[in-house]
C-alpha cells in the first residue's frame, strides 16, 4: 500500500507540474488579455490542485494534510474569483476580447 501511494503522489507532483507548465507556455503564447487570463487560471488552479494532492499522498494522516486540505480549498474559492474580477475590470476599463464586434 505504500508503494502505491508513493507512485500515487509523483504522478500527482508531475501531472501537476506539468499543467502548471502548460499554462505558463499559455500566457506567452496566447493571442489577447482574456485567452492569456483563461489558460492561465485553469491550468494554474489544476496544476496546484494536483500538487497538493500528491503533497497530501507524501504526508498521510496527520496535521500536514489537514493544512494542505485547507490551502486547496482557499485556491478553488480565491483562483477564480480574482480571474473573474480581473477581467471584469478589463472589460470595465474598455478592453474589447479579440474578435469581438466581427461578423463572421
Amino acid at each position: 500500500m505504500e508503494t502505491l501511494l508513493y507512485y500515487a503522489s509523483w504522478v500527482c507532483l508531475l501531472l501537476g507540474a506539468g499543467f502548471c507548465f502548460v499554462g505558463g507556455v499559455g500566457l506567452l503564447r496566447l493571442p489577447d488579455f482574456y485567452s492569456r487570463i483563461h489558460g492561465g487560471g485553469v491550468t494554474d488552479t489544476l496544476g496546484a490542485g494536483l500538487v497538493l494532492l500528491g503533497l497530501m499522498f507524501q504526508s498521510g494522516l496527520s496535521l500536514a494534510t489537514v493544512k494542505l486540505v485547507m490551502i486547496g480549498l482557499f485556491l478553488l474559492l480565491a483562483g477564480p474569483v480574482a480571474t473573474h474580477a480581473i477581467a471584469r475590470a478589463a472589460r470595465h476599463s474598455g478592453l474589447a476580447p479579440q474578435g469581438a464586434g466581427e461578423e463572421q
